[in-house]
């Protein structure tokens, strides 16, 4: 019954997709519902409170780190399949788990934009609960990168739509390339090899740092060499609150770090908390370090928050989604 209630589904949803065209033949979709981090799982009671439900929240549900209070990657709740109407299919990531005894084995698939746009829908198919939860295992990773990926690209498809270009074009002549900047940011700090946009509605700060300093070999993008230098020029560029206050890393927990590659070029990721010395403000941060073009400099991107009213997984993943649009500006051996 279930099996055959999700494939009607996903059949209307097909031919209502093919029936609503606009003029110019697209699909007309609506956009999607539900909060930042939502996901909404698409399964039975038993399965939600069985292995199934029980691995998906042990997989999604973890603590973000480096937060300064716990907080979930992401906020799932259940959507049994005879309530699975109309109001839910909009939502904007869906996780449907399928379970009937004609699935010898377990398969996973990714749908883009199904019922709403821009939407995310991953179907897991099982023979049953046990299965399912091995599929859950099994496609882990590629369930995480999606959810990640996806929340970012609606964030930085935003960016570009409410673009203050004035922003790029300053970053630009400063440091040959840029990243998008929504508005509402405005400059805060300009000195040389420096620039601190920031976004300041009440009792929150986001805000981007970029900074550039000569590259001298490949000792300069150690961990431990990246994070030296964020607490050298933090210290000299952001004052805090108290007379001799500053940011700067917290002393106990070394950031964490990655390395990765985006548009072409090697990154390295420090994720970490920042506190003010002899203040009482702190929060989470993560930055993005690379070789500029021409391999003159050391490029670093940092992305911080400061909400101590506020949960701040979202408000991080927002400012962060900034780093990722960073681009050159067409100039010479760019990339």
């Amino acid at each position: 019954m279930k099996t055959r209630l999700l494939s009607i589904i996903l059949c209307l949803a097909a031919l209502l997709a093919t029936g609503c065209k606009s003029g110019d033949g697209k699909q007309i979709l609506p956009s999607i519902s539900g909060k930042a981090g939502e996901v909404a799982v698409v399964c039975s009671k038993v399965e939600w409170e069985g292995e199934p439900g029980g691995t998906l929240r042990a997989l999604l549900c973890n603590e973000v780190p480096y937060l300064p209070q716990v907080e979930p990657m992401y906020d799932l709740f259940n959507v049994p399949q005879q309530a699975f109407n109309k109001v839910f299919r909009v939502h904007r990531n869906i996780i449907m788990i399928n379970t009937d005894k004609k699935y010898t084995e377990p398969s996973y698939n990714k749908f883009n934009d199904v019922w709403a746009t821009p939407q995310v829908v991953l179907v897991i198919n099982a023979a049953n609960g046990a299965m399912a939860a091995e599929a859950v295992k099994m496609y882990g990773d590629k369930i995480l990168t999606t959810l990640e990926k996806t929340e970012r690209s609606r964030i930085t498809n935003n960016i570009g739509s409410f673009e203050n270009a004035d922003i790029r074009r300053t970053v630009n002549e400063m440091f040959g390339g840029s990243p998008c900047f929504p508005k509402g940011f405005t400059v805060k700090k300009k000195a040389e090899d420096f620039i601190w946009i920031s976004y300041e509605p009440a009792y929150s700060i986001q805000g981007v740092l970029i900074w550039r300093y000569p590259y001298t070999g490949e000792a300069d993008m150690t961990p431990e060499a990246l994070a030296a230098k964020r607490n050298e020029v933090t210290k000299a560029q952001i004052p805090c609150t108290t007379e001799g206050s500053y940011m700067m890393l917290n002393p106990d927990i070394f950031p964490g770090y990655s390395f990765f590659d985006n548009k072409g070029r090697s990154i390295v990721e420090l994720r970490g908390l920042w506190e003010a010395y002899n203040d009482f403000m702190g929060g989470p941060f993560v930055s993005h370090s690379f070789v500029s073009a021409d391999k003159q400099y050391v490029i670093t991107l940092d992305a911080f928050v400061y909400a101590p009213r506020f949960d701040k997984r979202n408000y991080l993943r927002q400012v962060e989604a900034i780093l990722y649009t960073f681009d050159w500006n067409n100039i010479p051996g760019g990339e």
